[in-house]
C-alpha cells in the first residue's frame, strides 16, 4: 500500500530511464525500450543525501529480465502483499514490463526520493548495477522487473530498509512471483521480449487473481519447460550504500 506524503522526488538511470508518459501495458518490450527517455523531477539536494549501489543478478537459466526498477521510498510502502490483487501498476510490470505507471505513482504520492533503472534487458546469469539516490527518511528500497518469456512473473524486493552506513550491504534473494493478474496460457502472442514478440497483456480475462510464488513454465503452450522452467531463487540483489 503507497502511503501519501510529501517530500523531494528526482528520477535518474544509469543508462536509461522513464517516468512520467510511460508507455502503454500491452506494448511490447521493444517499444518499451525505444520508447525511453532520461527525465529529472527536481533539483534539490537534502544535507543527508546519500547512495546505493544496487547490483542485481538473474539466477535463471533461461528468462530473462526486463529494465529493472529501482526506488527509494519512506517506510511502510510496499507495491504488492501476497495473496491480495496486484494492483494495475503492478500488473503493467508483470504483464509488459513496463514500470512507467508504478514509478509515476511512487512520484506522485510523494513517497519514493528516487527511481532509478538499468535501461535494459538481463541475461540468464548477467548482473547489472543500478545507483539510486536515499536519504535519511527515505531508505527503503523497492526492486522490481518481469521475467520474459511469461505472462505474467516478476522478481521483486518489496520495501525492505537499506544500510545506513557506508559500504555496508543487504543481501536479498527473490523468488519469481505470479501477479495473478493475467491467464498463464504460455502463448507467445500473449508475451512480450525477444523470443516471443507478442503484447504485454492477454487478451482474455482470467487469472488467478492474488499475488503469489510462480509455478514456472509447463510446456503448455509455445514455451518448452526444458528450456524456460526455473527453480526459485531467481534473483540475487544487493544494496550497497555508497555514500
Amino acid at each position: 500500500m503507497l502511503v501519501p506524503s510529501t517530500g523531494r522526488r528526482s528520477v535518474e538511470t544509469t543508462e536509461k530511464s522513464t517516468t512520467r508518459g510511460a508507455n502503454p501495458m500491452k506494448r511490447t518490450i521493444y517499444s518499451l525500450l525505444a520508447g525511453m527517455t532520461l527525465l529529472s523531477l527536481g533539483t534539490m539536494v537534502q544535507a543527508d543525501e546519500g547512495m546505493y549501489a544496487v547490483t542485481v543478478t538473474n539466477l535463471t537459466r533461461g528468462e530473462t529480465f526486463t529494465p529493472i526498477m529501482v526506488a527509494t521510498h519512506k517506510k511502510g510502502t510496499h507495491v504488492f502483499n501476497l495473496g491480495q490483487p496486484a494492483s494495475p501498476e503492478l500488473a503493467a510490470i508483470a504483464e509488459g514490463g513496463d514500470f512507467g505507471p508504478l514509478s509515476t505513482q511512487l512520484l506522485d504520492s510523494g513517497v519514493a526520493y528516487d527511481v532509478a533503472s538499468n535501461g535494459g534487458l538481463l541475461a540468464p546469469g548477467a548482473s547489472t548495477t543500478i545507483m539510486v539516490k536515499t536519504a535519511d527518511d527515505f531508505r527503503h528500497v523497492t526492486v522490481t522487473s518481469m521475467l520474459i518469456p511469461t505472462n505474467d512473473a516478476f522478481i521483486a524486493v518489496n520495501g525492505i530498509k537499506g544500510p545506513k552506513k557506508k559500504k555496508h550491504s543487504r543481501v536479498v534473494m527473490s523468488p519469481t512471483y505470479d501477479a495473478g493478474s493475467e491467464p498463464n496460457d504460455e502463448l507467445c502472442a500473449n508475451m512480450p521480449g525477444p523470443v516471443c514478440g507478442g503484447e504485454g497483456g492477454s487478451p482474455n480475462a482470467g487469472g488467478e487473481g492474488y499475488v503469489h510464488i510462480h509455478a514456472g513454465i509447463h510446456g503448455i503452450g509455445d514455451l518448452s519447460s526444458a528450456d524456460f522452467d526455473w527453480r526459485n531463487p531467481s534473483a540475487r540483489i544487493v544494496i550497497k550504500r555508497m555514500k
